[in-house]
């Protein structure tokens, strides 16, 4: 069993840096991919970025990617999102998830509850 707590949401304007973070706990941490999604008002979840659990292998959204890094640090059960250069069009909720590397929603198995990401033009 995993849990997830995320943190770090907020309001910054466009251009802005935000970096999210999440905790998690349970011993097999460490053995998870995790990844972040995000989900707008009236849209599905979407894929923004995931790391497999060795740190060694990353991918990201279209989207996002030269904007956005994922990162983890197992010793402290916390991955991270650090958004640079941030668009009105990345305001969602974000959340952290854990289990197998992919794209889709279906892959993990842990979620957390989600933070609010808001991004003013």
């Amino acid at each position: 069993q995993v849990q997830l707590v995320e943190s770090g949401g907020g309001l910054v304007q466009a251009g802005g840096s935000l970096r999210l973070s999440c905790a998690g706990s349970g011993r097999t941490f460490s053995n998870n991919a995790m990844a972040w999604f995000r989900q707008a008002p009236g849209k599905e979840r979407e894929f923004v970025a995931a790391i497999h659990w060795s740190g060694g292998i990353r991918n990201y959204a279209d989207s996002v990617k030269g904007r956005f890094t994922i990162s983890r640090d197992n010793a402290k059960n916390a991955v991270y999102l650090q958004m640079n250069s941030l668009k009105p069009e990345d305001t969602a909720v974000y959340y952290c998830a854990a289990g197998r590397y992919g794209v889709g929603p279906r892959e993990y198995d842990y979620w957390g509850q989600g933070t609010q990401v808001t991004v003013s033009s």
